[in-house]
């Protein structure tokens, strides 16, 4: 464009047909650009207290029924290398905080591997009988991608991972304080027993 108006002069007609190709990319690069976060988190709700989600039979749990209490959160797999070790480690703690305020949250995923491919019934059958887990146990759901679930959608905006948002593996685990802020994000290889330390301080227990 500088160019066409050396040759043409500041007054030169050659200047025009470079505005006007310049005003119709300037919309087109505006409607075709990728979303922003601020575009997303417009989508957002405002707490996860909003949000609702489907347990393991299908019914609909407000999460605001768990106002109050601290959650940990965790995407689970009945097949992966690390399941025999976290659900160990999450009915200890379970066992040992839920008295106390704990409630931990486990999300049967797919999306690693194909390593919880079962139905729900399938799932809670193993969840159940292998692992003799207690805590509750929800609908499998996608937790990365445009399918992902509103919960984790709202996680992964509260608590950004190591080279980027996206959930890396099975079981990584969020922590939610009693007033609903998410306030921890832990790798899917970070045992549940070393979250120990941070659950007693968000439970108010001396360690």
């Amino acid at each position: 464009m500088i160019a066409a108006a050396t040759r043409g002069g500041l007054s030169g007609p050659r200047i025009v047909p470079s505005l006007a190709v310049l005003a119709l990319a300037i919309p087109f690069v505006s409607r075709s650009r990728a979303p922003t976060v601020l575009d997303m988190a417009d989508e957002l709700p405002a707490s996860i207290y909003d949000i609702a989600v489907k347990d393991i039979r299908g019914n609909d749990v407000k999460l605001s029924e768990y106002a109050g209490k601290v959650l940990l959160i965790v995407n689970v797999a009945s097949q992966c290398g690390l399941t025999n070790s976290n659900y160990k480690e999450l009915n200890v703690l379970y066992d040992k905080y839920r008295t106390k305020g704990l409630e931990i949250l486990a999300f049967p995923c797919n999306q690693f591997a194909g390593q919880e491919p079962g139905s729900n019934e399938d799932i809670q059958e193993t969840v159940c009988t292998r692992f003799k887990a207690e805590f509750p146990i929800f609908d499998k759901i996608n937790v990365n991608g445009k399918d992902a679930g509103p919960l984790f959608k709202y996680l992964k905006s509260q608590k950004g991972g190591f080279l980027g948002d996206g959930i890396k593996w099975n079981f990584t685990k969020f922590l939610v304080d009693k007033d609903g802020k998410v306030v921890g994000r832990y790798a899917p290889t970070t045992s549940p027993l070393k979250l120990e330390n941070d659950i007693q301080k968000r439970l108010g227990i001396a360690s």
